[in-house]
C-alpha cells in the first residue's frame, strides 16, 4: 500500500477542513492545509492517517465521512469552531476522537502548544 501525505494551500481543500483523506486504487492520500509550521502539519497528517485507517478497518467510507462533514459545515452556527468528527452523530466519531487523543499526545512530545495549534487551524 502506498500512503501519500501532501501539504496544500488551504484553498485547495475540497471543503472547509485542515486535513482530508481518501482511499483509492493506489492507497491512502492525505491532504493537509499548509499551517506554516512543519510540526503542526505533521500533527494534522498523523490525525488524518489514524482516523482514515480506523475508518477503513471499521468499514466507514471516506465518502460517508465527507458527506457528514459537508452537511455539518453547511449547518454550522456562526462562530462554532467544533470539528465535525466531535459531533455525536458523526459516523466516525470514535475514530476521530482517538486520532485527536494521539494528536494531542504528539503535540506535547513535540512541544507544540495545543492552543497555538488550534488558533492556527481556526485562522485558515
Amino acid at each position: 500500500m502506498k500512503i501519500t501525505i501532501e501539504t496544500v494551500p488551504h484553498s485547495s481543500q475540497s471543503y472547509e477542513t485542515c486535513g482530508n483523506w481518501r482511499f483509492d486504487e493506489d492507497g491512502l492520500s492525505i491532504y493537509v492545509s499548509e499551517l506554516g509550521n512543519d510540526d503542526m502539519n505533521f500533527l494534522v497528517s498523523i490525525h488524518e492517517q489514524i482516523e482514515a485507517w480506523l475508518c477503513r478497518k471499521r468499514n466507514i467510507s471516506d465518502e460517508s465521512v465527507t458527506n457528514f462533514d459537508l452537511a455539518f459545515e453547511m449547518n454550522r452556527p456562526k462562530g462554532n469552531t467544533d470539528e465535525p468528527g466531535d459531533d455525536s452523530k458523526a459516523p466516525y466519531r470514535k475514530e476521530h476522537l482517538l486520532a485527536s487523543g494521539i494528536e494531542k499526545i504528539m503535540a506535547s512530545l513535540l512541544d507544540v502548544s495545543w492552543l497555538d495549534y488550534e488558533q492556527k487551524i481556526n485562522e485558515l
